[in-house]
C-alpha cells in the first residue's frame, strides 16, 4: 500500500470512502436493501444511536467516556411515560424526562470535573445506579402508555419521512455547528488535545466538562423519549448495550479515543455504517446471537483504526 493511499484511508475522507464501497457492495448483493421501505427502516433504526452519538462525540473529543447513556435513555423514557400517565400531559412527561437526563449528566460531569474521578469509573457507577432506579420505579415491569398521542412522537411523518429522522438530522446540524463554529466546540477539542495547555490559555476546563455531560444527559433523554414512543411503553431494560454501539460509531467516524479530534461528518458516516451492518444482518436472517459477535468485531475494528489514525497523526 502506497503512502498516499494510506493517508487517504486513515484521513477524514477514508471513512467516507469505506462507507461508499460498503454501501455499493451491500446494495448489489443484498436483496431488498434499496427498497423505500427498507431505507426508511434503516433511518429509523439509527435514530437512537445517532442522537446519542451527537454528544458522545464531545465526550470522547475531551478525553472522556460516558457508559451511562443506555441506562439514562431507558430511565428518562420511563420518566416520560410515568409523568405523562400521571399528569395526563405529554409535555409535562417530556419536560420531566429532559430534566432527569440533564441532572444525571450534570452529576456525571460534576463528579468527574470536581472530584477528579476517572470518567470510565464514574459513568460505570451511574450506569448501574440509573438502571437500578429504572427497575425500582417500575418494579421491573414495562409501563404502558395511556395517551395514544404519545405514540405520534415516533410514528408521525413529515414529507413521508418519520419525525424522529428529522429530529436526528436537526441535532446533527446543531451539534456540527457547535463543534466547528463556537468557542465551546473549540474548547472541547483543545481540552482533549491538551487539558493543561487549555487551562493556561484561559479555557474553563471543569465548566466545559460539566456542560458536555449535562448536554449528553439531555440528548439521552431525547433518545429515551423517542424510544419509549416507538416501543409503545417505558421499558426499564431498554437500550442495553447502547453505549458500545454509540462509541463504536463515533470511533469508526474518526473521533479519537485520545481526544482532540472529531468531525460531525465522520460521526454521521460511522452511525450509518453501524446501522447498515445491523440492517444487513436482519435482512439475511442472521440469528441475534451471532449479531453480538459482529458488533464486537466492529468495535475492535474501530479501535484498531483509531490507533492507526493516531499513529499517522503523530508521525505528521
Amino acid at each position: 500500500m502506497t503512502n498516499q493511499l494510506k493517508k487517504i484511508l486513515l484521513g477524514d475522507q477514508g471513512i467516507v470512502l469505506i462507507f461508499i464501497v460498503a454501501f455499493t457492495i451491500v446494495a448489489l448483493l443484498v436483496p431488498n436493501f434499496l427498497t423505500e421501505r427498507n431505507m426508511l427502516g434503516l433511518l429509523q433504526s439509527v435514530v437512537t444511536v445517532g442522537i446519542v452519538a451527537c454528544t458522545m462525540m464531545f465526550c470522547l473529543a475531551a478525553r472522556d467516556f460516558d457508559l451511562s447513556v443506555g441506562s439514562t435513555a431507558a430511565f428518562t423514557g420511563m420518566v416520560a411515560v410515568m409523568a405523562s400517565n400521571t399528569t395526563g400531559s405529554i409535555l409535562v412527561g417530556i419536560g420531566a424526562a429532559l430534566l432527569c437526563g440533564a441532572f444525571v449528566g450534570f452529576v456525571n460531569g460534576f463528579v468527574i470535573a470536581k472530584f477528579r474521578i476517572n470518567a470510565l469509573i464514574t459513568t460505570l457507577a451511574t450506569m448501574q445506579i440509573v438502571r437500578g432506579l429504572a427497575l425500582i420505579s417500575s418494579d421491573g415491569r414495562a409501563i404502558g402508555i395511556n395517551d395514544p398521542g404519545f405514540y405520534q412522537l415516533a410514528l408521525s411523518k413529515l414529507f413521508g419521512i418519520p419525525t424522529p429522522v428529522w429530529i436526528l438530522a436537526g441535532l446533527f446540524v446543531i451539534f456540527g455547528f457547535v463543534l466547528n463554529r463556537t468557542v465551546f466546540g473549540k474548547n472541547t477539542l483543545a481540552i482533549g488535545g491538551n487539558p493543561e495547555a487549555s487551562r493556561l490559555a484561559g479555557a474553563n476546563v471543569d465548566k466545559t466538562r460539566i456542560w458536555i455531560f449535562a448536554l449528553q444527559g439531555v440528548v439521552c433523554a431525547v433518545a429515551g423519549i423517542l424510544l419509549a414512543s416507538r416501543i409503545t411503553s417505558g421499558q426499564p431494560n431498554a437500550a442495553v448495550g447502547l453505549e458500545l454501539s454509540v462509541i463504536s460509531a463515533c470511533v469508526l467516524g474518526g473521533v479519537s479515543l485520545a481526544g482532540g479530534r472529531a468531525t460531525m461528518a465522520g460521526v454521521i458516516v460511522g452511525v450509518m455504517i453501524m446501522g447498515i451492518a445491523e440492517n444487513v444482518m436482519n435482512l439475511m436472517n442472521i440469528p441475534a446471537f451471532y449479531q453480538y459477535i459482529v458488533r464486537g468485531l466492529i468495535l475492535l475494528l474501530a479501535v484498531m483504526l483509531d490507533n492507526l489514525r493516531s499513529s499517522a497523526f503523530i508521525r505528521r
